[in-house]
C-alpha cells in the first residue's frame, strides 16, 4: 500500500481560531497534515500552542517561518492587517498558502496577492471561506440552480461572541512595537480603503473591519449562490452606543436580498441563508464552528404534486466545514484539484464591502 503524502504545516498566528479550531482539525488529520512550526510574537502563545499540540518550532517572525525547509504549507492566522504581507512571503519561498477570511482588506493587496500566485508557479493560494465547503452548502446551491425564479432572499448573521462558545487563552505579552505598528496598518487600511470622512470616523472604520471579518463567510457565500449583486440599495446600523449590528439590501435581477449581520453578548449562533422561489423555500442553517461536529442542514418547504404541504431536514453529514475545507486544500496541492476560493475570488468580497461602506448611513 502506498503511503500517502503529508503536508507539513507551518502556522502563523496561535490566537483564537488556531487554538479552538485549525490545531485541532489538523491534528485529527494527521493523515494528510502533521503541523511542524508555529510563528506568533506572543512567548506565551507558542508556549501553550506547542506544548499542547507537540510542536517544537518556534519563531516569533514570520519571514523566518516562510523559510523553514521543513514547512509545505503555511496557515496564515495573524492579525487582518497582516495577511497579505504573510500570503506574499510565503507564496515568494514556495510555500502553499490557507489564508484564513479576510484575504485582506484593500484591493492593492488583493492584486499583490494575485500576482504572487502567478508569479509562483504550481504554488496554491486557498482562502478559509470554509461555509462554502459545507456539504449542505453545496446541496443549497444544487437547490437554488433548480429554481426557475427567485423572488426574496435573507442572509442573516447575527452572533454571539465567539468568547462564549469556546475558551482559549488570551495572553498579554505581545511586544510593544507590535501594537504599535498593527495600529498604523489599520489606520493605512482605512485612509485607503474608505473616504476621508469614514476613515475619521471610529465607527465607520469598526463597521469596514465587521464586514471583513464576520461579513466576509456570508457575503462571499452569498456570491457563489446568488452571484454578484447589481448594487446595493441601502445599508444602515444600529446606534453608536450599542453593539455593531449591519443591515444591507441589495438589488439582484427580479429580487432583493436583505443582509442582516451582528455581533452581541447572548451564546446563540443565528447563522442562515434563506431563499425563495418557485413554490419553495429553501434555509441553509449553520452553527457555531467553534463547537465541532453540529451539523449544518438544510430546510426544503414546498408544495407537493398533490398540492400537499412538505418539509424536509437534509441533512449530509457531521462532517464539519472546516475539515471539508483542509481536505479539499490536500486535493488541491497534491492531486490538482481546481481551487474554488481564490485570491481573484475573495477579491470580489471588497467589492460588497465598497457597495455597503459608500451607501452606509447611522
Amino acid at each position: 500500500m502506498t503511503q500517502q503524502r503529508i503536508l507539513r504545516v507551518g502556522v502563523v498566528g496561535c490566537g483564537e481560531v488556531a487554538q479552538v479550531v485549525h490545531l485541532p482539525t489538523l491534528l485529527l488529520l494527521h493523515d494528510r497534515f502533521k503541523v511542524v512550526a508555529l510563528c506568533d510574537v506572543s512567548p506565551t502563545l507558542l508556549e501553550h500552542c506547542g506544548g499542547k499540540f507537540g510542536i517544537k518550532r518556534h519563531y516569533s517572525d514570520y519571514h523566518q517561518l516562510c523559510q523553514d525547509p521543513e514547512v509545505d504549507l503555511v496557515l496564515v492566522l495573524a492579525a487582518d492587517e497582516y495577511h497579505a504581507d504573510v500570503t506574499i512571503a510565503a507564496a515568494n519561498a514556495q510555500k502553499h498558502v490557507l489564508v484564513e477570511k479576510p484575504m485582506c482588506l484593500l484591493r492593492e493587496e488583493a492584486e499583490a496577492i494575485a500576482d504572487a500566485a502567478k508569479n509562483n508557479e504550481g504554488v496554491v493560494i486557498f482562502v478559509g471561506t470554509m461555509r462554502r465547503y459545507a456539504t449542505a452548502f453545496e446541496r443549497m446551491k444544487e437547490e437554488v440552480q433548480k429554481l426557475k425564479s427567485i423572488h426574496y432572499v435573507t442572509v442573516r448573521d447575527i452572533i454571539g461572541d465567539n468568547s462564549l462558545f469556546a475558551f482559549p487563552i488570551y495572553p498579554t505579552d505581545f511586544p510593544k512595537y507590535a501594537g504599535e505598528d498593527r495600529r498604523v496598518r489599520g489606520r493605512m487600511i482605512a485612509e485607503k480603503a474608505l473616504s476621508p470622512e469614514q476613515a475619521a470616523n471610529p465607527r465607520d472604520v469598526g463597521t469596514y473591519r465587521l464586514l471583513g471579518g464576520l461579513g466576509s463567510h456570508d457575503l462571499s457565500a452569498m456570491r457563489e449562490l446568488l452571484g454578484m449583486p447589481k448594487r446595493c440599495i441601502a445599508a444602515t446600523r444600529s446606534k453608536a452606543d450599542g453593539p455593531p449590528f449591519l443591515t444591507a439590501l441589495f438589488e439582484y435581477d427580479g429580487f432583493t436580498t436583505t443582509y442582516e449581520t451582528g455581533i452581541d453578548q447572548v451564546a446563540d449562533f443565528d447563522a442562515h441563508i434563506e431563499v425563495i422561489g418557485d413554490g419553495k423555500r429553501l434555509l441553509l442553517k449553520y452553527d457555531t464552528p467553534y463547537v465541532k461536529g453540529l451539523p449544518i442542514t438544510l430546510q426544503i418547504k414546498e408544495r407537493d404534486a398533490e398540492g400537499n404541504y412538505t418539509e424536509r431536514v437534509v441533512r449530509p453529514t457531521y462532517e464539519d466545514a472546516y475539515t471539508l475545507q483542509w481536505k479539499s486544500l490536500y486535493s488541491s496541492v497534491v492531486e490538482g484539484k481546481p481551487v474554488k476560493t481564490t485570491p481573484q475570488d475573495a477579491a470580489q468580497d471588497l467589492e460588497i464591502f465598497d457597495m455597503i461602506m459608500k451607501n452606509l448611513v447611522s
